[in-house]
Order: structure tokens, then C-alpha cells, then sequence
């Protein structure tokens, strides 16, 4: 099958690549209600998410003269919400301090012990000097942590230092985002490959810095498809020699190491609102490195939770710490299920935001939860070594060596260091940060061994 794709690929890229840019508007319907159809898959009415925005308040109580006070909120009743967060003005402000927070069940009443919420998350950001770094909607904010639904809540935000004295002021313009990730327009049958028939033509230019498509997984899967399924070997392959046909040598053509395409619940699997982000999307020359996080977002959650706790992160980093999109370009829960993070197609080299100064020419996978104290699981590691071989492979990534990336900007690197990186990575390894946490990090070398294997190299 090589060989063949291999002597064939001059008609087969160049059809391909010579399809029309953009879909007419008559194509984007009836792919839709075919797949639907072919599925046999229910639409549920949705409920749209939200956000409320709840300034905090100067707590009363005890202190030394002078030191600064702490902010917070009593306990109170609110409309439901399943993820917390708080920001502020200033996003190159660094909240010195403790974040607290307590939540009441809404099917229960019952209120939880006191939670902390990661306040370290500058490290998650766009790359300085791009247009989503400077605009004029972005604002600090803590990691959003998942409580699941509630309907009461009570926080307190104290200010850091190694004594009251010496404690750093706390960012001005706090205030507490609660998130509802609403209920998504989308069933949860998995819909089939439709073939030709169903498969929409490239939707732009792979190598464009900024282009607008109306569905960005147009080259992988039907429109309306919830899950793209895994191919054989020869269809990745095949896929492969689209996107990169011309950069590849003869011997690359006949040998490609790249592992099959799992399985990815798409943007409208997992029931994105497309209407809050930007509607043109950014893309980067290749994807050299794969950057592993946590989303710091806690582990109390289930697998059919899953789509509700990334909706509510894309919510929270568009709405409340506005970015363009969600940050990561991959999301893996506790079951091993993969998800599409930001838009712009799988296949492709969309600039993500999730590590700062390192943005560019890589791309994100987060895993759910928080994995300081709690190991991720046998299923979350296989599942993001699967993914690694397939998109890594795409781009001719060796998922156990080492590439350069020239730095952004960041607390480890200059602006401009050309610096040696695991093509994968973890997060701590471009910024100082404990992200992807301690039990995580220490799986990157099964991993890397793991995808090494499933692309078939020696």
C-alpha cells in the first residue's frame, strides 16, 4: 500500500490540494444531516452555558498595620454554575497569594471543604508580540477548577508572602467567574465515515498564518460528525502525503513513520458554542513538539462529565480570560477519550496557547485533572501516546528525540534562545512551572517509547 500511495502521490496531492478553498454554502448543510441521519443519532435540545461575573470584597478581619487585606465573597446564593475561576485586570499581574473556595451541591445542599485553586497560570498564555497576546480582552486569571453543579458559593483570596508584612498587594479588579457549561445541541452516537460522498474538500492553504474555514476538521471527518474513527495505517498515510507531500523526500514517501489516527471526539462532539471564539484561525509552519499539561481543573469529575468540563474551560478562556479560543489544541480525560481543543483542523498546525513563549511550531495535549498528588491513568497515558504518534507523524516528528524551538519569551528562556527540546515535552521543560504535575511528568518516558512503537520505528 506504500509503495502504491508512494508512485501515486503526484495525482493524488495534486487533486487534493487543488480542491476549492472555501465550501459553498449548500455543501455545509447536507454532509450535516447525512451523517446525522447515517448515525441515527437524537439531536437533544440544548441549553446555552453562561458566566456570572461577581466583583469580590474586601474581607474584614486581623492583620498587621499596613499589610494588605484579603478579598473574598461570604457565603451565598447563586445561580448554578460547575466550574469556578477569578481574574483580573492586569493579565502580566501575578496573584501572590492563596485562593480558597467553597461550593454547595445543588441536587444535595451539602457545602464542600475548603479547595484550592491553582493560582499559577501565567505559564498558559499566548506567545508574547502575537495579536492575541496583546489584546485588549485579556485579563489575568487563576487555573478554573471543576465542582460540578452548584448553586452556593463562598471564597476567599489572602494575600502571599513570607509574613503579613511583607505580603505582595493582591491584582486589582478581582472578581469570581462562575461557569455553567449549559447542555450541548449534540447526541452521543458515535456517527461513521461517509466516505467520498460525505467527506468535504480542504477548506485553505495548510501553510497560512491566518485563514477562515466554516468547519475546520473539513479534511478529517464529515461535517456533523461527533467522532472521527480510527483509520488503518495506509488511510493515515494517505493523509499524511495530502498535507505533506511536498516537503517530503523519496525515502520519507516509501517509509513514513507515523502511527494510525485514533479516535477524536470533535469541537462538535463535545458541543462547542462557535459562536464565542474568533471565527479565523491561526496556523503555525509545523508542529516540531508536543507539549503534555494538566488543566489543573481537579480529578472529581466523570467521563460523561467530560464535555461539560471542557466547555467549561473554552468558556473560561474565551469569556473570562479572553482568548481567542480554548488554549490547548488536545484534551484527554481519565477514560483515555480524546477531544479537539482549538479550531483550525487536528491535522493541522494551529498555534495553540499553552505554553507561554513556546506556542509556536508545537502543539498542546491537557490532560483532565491534576496530577501533582494523583497519578493519571494507564488508559490517559496510552491514549496520549496514540495521539502523539499520529500527529507527530504528520510532521515528521521522532517522538523519542529532540528538536529546537526558538523561544517566545518566557521565565526559563530568552526571547530568541533556539532551545533543545524533547519533541515530547512536558510543560515544565519550556516554563517554571509544576505543570503537568509531578505524576504525570514522570509517565512522558512510557510515552515517548509508546508512540516511538506505533510509528513503526526501529
Amino acid at each position: 500500500m506504500r509503495g502504491f500511495l508512494a508512485s501515486s502521490i503526484g495525482v493524488t496531492c495534486a487533486a487534493a490540494l487543488a480542491l476549492p478553498l472555501t465550501l459553498p454554502s449548500n455543501a455545509l448543510a447536507a454532509p450535516a444531516s447525512k451523517a446525522a441521519q447515517t448515525a441515527g443519532r437524537s439531536v437533544q435540545p440544548g441549553i446555552p452555558g453562561s458566566t456570572q461575573s461577581i466583583p469580590l470584597v474586601t474581607l474584614t478581619g486581623e492583620r498587621a498595620p499596613g499589610a494588605p487585606a484579603a478579598q473574598g465573597l461570604p457565603r451565598r446564593d447563586v445561580q448554578r454554575f460547575s466550574l469556578i475561576g477569578v481574574v483580573w485586570d492586569d493579565p502580566a499581574a501575578q496573584l501572590q497569594g492563596r485562593v480558597q473556595v467553597r461550593t454547595r451541591a445543588a441536587g444535595t445542599g451539602a457545602w464542600s471543604g475548603w479547595q484550592d485553586v491553582e493560582t499559577h497560570t501565567a505559564e498558559h498564555a499566548p506567545d508574547p508580540g502575537t495579536p492575541e497576546s496583546t489584546s485588549d480582552r485579556l485579563r489575568g486569571a487563576t487555573a478554573p477548577l471543576w465542582v460540578g453543579d452548584s448553586d452556593g458559593v463562598e471564597v476567599r483570596v489572602e494575600p502571599g508572602g513570607t509574613a503579613e508584612r511583607t505580603a505582595a498587594p493582591l491584582p486589582s479588579g478581582l472578581r469570581l467567574e462562575l461557569v455553567d457549561p449549559g447542555r450541548a445541541e449534540t447526541g452521543g452516537t458515535t456517527a461513521p465515515r461517509t466516505g467520498a460522498d460525505g467527506d468535504p474538500p480542504l477548506t485553505g492553504p495548510l501553510s497560512a498564518e491566518t485563514a477562515a474555514s466554516a468547519e475546520p476538521n473539513a479534511l478529517l471527518a464529515p461535517i456533523g460528525a461527533t467522532v472521527i474513527p480510527e483509520l488503518g495505517r495506509a488511510d493515515t498515510e494517505d493523509e499524511l502525503f495530502v498535507l505533506r507531500a511536498g516537503e517530503m523526500t523519496q525515502e520519507q514517501l516509501a517509509q513514513p513513520y507515523i502511527g494510525p489516527r485514533p479516535r477524536i471526539t470533535t469541537r462538535h462532539g463535545w458541543g462547542a458554542d462557535e459562536k464565542l471564539r474568533e471565527k479565523e484561525f491561526l496556523y503555525t509552519k509545523s508542529v516540531k513538539a508536543a507539549f503534555v499539561h494538566h488543566t489543573a481543573t481537579g480529578n472529581n469529575y466523570t467521563c460523561a462529565q467530560a464535555p461539560s468540563v471542557i466547555r467549561s474551560i473554552y468558556r473560561y478562556h474565551v469569556q473570562s480570560m479572553g482568548w481567542r479560543d480554548i488554549g490547548y489544541n488536545f484534551l484527554v480525560d481519565k477514560c483515555g477519550n480524546l477531544y479537539e481543543g482549538r479550531a483550525g483542523g487536528v491535522a493541522k498546525a494551529v498555534m495553540g496557547a499553552h505554553t507561554l513563549g513556546f506556542n509556536n511550531d508545537s502543539t498542546g495535549i491537557a490532560v483532565i485533572g491534576t496530577f501533582n498528588t494523583s497519578s493519571p491513568t494507564a488508559t490517559t497515558v496510552k491514549a496520549v501516546g496514540q495521539l502523539a504518534a499520529w500527529k507527530l507523524g504528520l510532521f515528521g516528528g521522532n517522538p523519542g528525540g529532540t528538536t529546537y524551538l526558538k523561544s517566545g519569551g518566557g521565565n526559563l528562556f530568552k526571547k530568541g534562545t533556539n532551545v533543545r527540546l524533547s519533541v515530547i515535552s512536558g510543560h515544565r521543560d519550556g516554563f517554571a512551572t509544576d505543570c503537568p504535575g509531578r505524576l504525570l511528568y514522570g509517565k512522558l518516558g512510557s510515552i515517548r517509547e509508546q508512540a516511538s512503537r506505533l510509528q513503526g520505528r526501529p
